[in-house]
């Protein structure tokens, strides 16, 4: 038989208030509604879970009985488990119940339906202890992310991870793939929680991440970055050394070059698992000399003077 998790159903926590219960049933039942979603039976299937978890959860005396059965045991929504484990014989029959739209699955008429079953019997030093259940479940699994710059993911890069737990602190050294994706999880297996009663340990995942801080911004395949120019390199044009993610090229800049523009240089971009590499992207941004000496001082003013000497003449129709 499957636990259901009515908490995680509804996309709450175990502290929620019976306003919080009402208003998540309200939202997925209208999401999730038949008449919403006609011969969706995935969507029907849906909605017979979240009628039901609403029908525990928002019942006081119902929600307590769950909420006692899933803290001893933890039991994560789906988790199958023998019920005759826990004191409940062969003899005992559970009926599919119906009432209107509604539909109950076999856990729900386990406990709630009309078995004739005493929920409280269950931890009331009778079946449950007298049996000496000792019910072994897996630990859970259990997810962090993990930051590399785009060529940390270009080279391939050895990191360290440090995990902390009720034993103390564990390091763990790994290495990240040359090529690897953002969002591409690395799994340790029998890193993660511990089980309980000879349960095995859940693992570990650790998805990786692209810093978008960096030189480099990550798009698919596709790397970009921006060069600062010149006004004068962008006005006659140029060839600027750029440092790319596996070493220098010449990349040359046409001449009227403006801030914003793109240059691509095919087949130096970010390397996938196979090997394909995509293309460079460089945005051209035109900055101005932090220091100007009295030499280029002069020229930008003979500049702006012939500028504006050009602007008058226009205005004047051409006439000087």
């Amino acid at each position: 038989m499957q636990y259901k998790d009515y908490y995680s159903i509804l996309g709450i926590n175990k502290n929620a208030s019976q306003n919080d219960i009402k208003k998540a049933y309200r939202k997925l039942a209208k999401k999730y509604h038949p008449d919403a979603n006609p011969g969706n039976k995935q969507a029907e299937e849906k909605f017979k879970d979240i009628s039901e978890a609403y029908e525990v959860l928002s019942d006081p005396e119902k929600r307590k009985k769950y909420d006692n059965f899933g803290s001893e045991f933890h039991f994560q929504n789906g988790y199958d488990f023998d019920p005759s484990q826990f004191g409940f014989g062969n003899n005992v029959k559970y009926e599919f119940r119906t009432g209107g739209s509604r539909n109950y699955s076999d856990f729900f008429n386990m406990f709630f339906g009309d078995s004739g079953f005493d929920f409280d019997d269950f931890f009331g030093h009778t079946k449950f202890k007298k049996r000496g259940v000792n019910f072994a479940y897996d630990g859970e699994d259990v997810e962090a992310e993990i930051e590399i710059t785009p060529e940390e993911g270009f080279k391939g890069v050895e990191k360290r991870v440090v995990l902390r737990g009720g034993s103390g602190e564990k390091s763990i050294t790994f290495k990240i793939p040359r090529g690897v994706k953002d969002g591409e999880k690395i799994r340790f297996q029998g890193q993660g929680e511990p089980g309980v009663n000879g349960g095995k340990r859940g693992d570990l995942y650790l998805v990786v991440r692209f810093k978008s801080d960096g030189r480099f911004l990550l798009e698919g395949n596709d790397l970009n970055m921006t060069l600062d120019i010149m006004p004068w390199d962008a006005a006659l044009g140029s060839e600027v050394p750029v440092n790319t993610i596996d070493g220098r090229i010449l990349v040359k800049i046409p001449a009227g070059i403006q801030t914003d523009s793109k240059i691509r240089v095919a087949g130096k971009g970010y390397i996938d698992r196979k090997g394909r590499r995509g293309d460079l992207y460089i945005r051209i941004r035109i900055v101005n000399p932090n220091v100007i000496s009295h030499e280029v001082r002069e020229l930008y003013e003979k500049l702006r003077m012939i500028s504006r000497s050009k602007a008058m003449y226009k205005e004047n129709g051409g006439m000087g």
